[in-house]
């Protein structure tokens, strides 16, 4: 159980549920009546832009971490409120029927919003806001932070494609080919016996065979390289342009000590 010690500690604390970290704790929402921590608000999101009210009835604040018995997707799923500071019974009332909590620790109230505040605290001064019933001595100035991270995403693909183009190959290959001479020779002594081989006068014809070489073409698949895809990272600057809201505080007093 959370007590209004320890407010200020579990304000900005990190909420851890029974499977990892849940989120921030943004703001504790005190009971109108008797003043006790009821709820925390935990903002929970990619950068923490979704809070979600949790119940402080089982939570226990252990250094910087609020510990909760509840499990991450219990909190993200958890109603939404626009709560604006402050809860009706209403909306207590189905919180409790979520978180299984039969109504909660006591009769079902109004809570507020708890505030802390550092410097001198001034016990005379009594303040309240016009819009609720309830504050503290001070009022709350808050501003939107611009949180900016990155996030992978497919964008693109790319592929090989292996296809077939013909394309025309010249070479020059050197071909031998046969050609005919007439070459006579003298009768002698050695070659006079062919020479009266046959008859004396005849008719007779005598042939030779000629050869030539001719190109011959064969083709062949031949593996030349291997192709691939791969990656490579390239860093450039982005710029975000993103409006953010602030508060402001200004003064405005009645002038009570005027002159009559």
């Amino acid at each position: 159980m959370i007590t209004e010690q320890q407010i200020s500690t579990v304000i900005g604390s990190t909420a851890v549920g029974r499977d990892g970290k849940l989120g921030t704790v943004g703001e504790v929402y005190l009971d109108d009546e008797t003043g006790r921590p009821e709820w925390a608000t935990v903002r929970t999101g990619l950068f923490g832009t979704k809070e979600a009210f949790v119940p402080l009835a089982q939570a226990d604040i252990t250094g910087d971490e609020l510990r909760l018995p509840y499990d991450k997707d219990k909190v993200k799923n958890a109603p939404h409120m626009d709560s604006e500071g402050h809860l009706s019974p209403t909306e207590e009332s189905e919180l409790y029927r979520y978180y299984g909590l039969e109504g909660g620790t006591g009769p079902t109230t109004d809570t507020t919003t708890a505030h802390t505040t550092t410097g001198t605290d001034h016990p005379g001064t009594v303040g309240h806001d016009t819009s609720r019933p309830t504050t503290d001595n001070a009022m709350t100035r808050s501003e939107e932070h611009l949180n900016v991270g990155t996030r992978s995403e497919e964008v693109g693909r790319a592929r090989l494609r292996k296809y077939v183009v013909s394309e025309n190959v010249t070479e020059t290959v050197p071909v031998a080919r046969e050609e005919v001479r007439v070459e006579r020779e003298p009768i002698t002594d050695a070659n006079v016996g062919n020479a009266l081989d046959g008859p004396a006068i005849s008719e007779e014809e005598h042939e030779v065979t000629l050869h030539a070489e001719r190109p011959v073409v064969e083709k062949e698949a031949v593996p030349v390289e291997r192709v691939r895809l791969d990656t490579q990272t390239v860093t450039e600057q982005a710029t975000v342009n993103e409006e953010v809201r602030k508060e402001q505080i200004e003064f405005d007093a009645d002038d009570v000590n005027r002159r009559r």
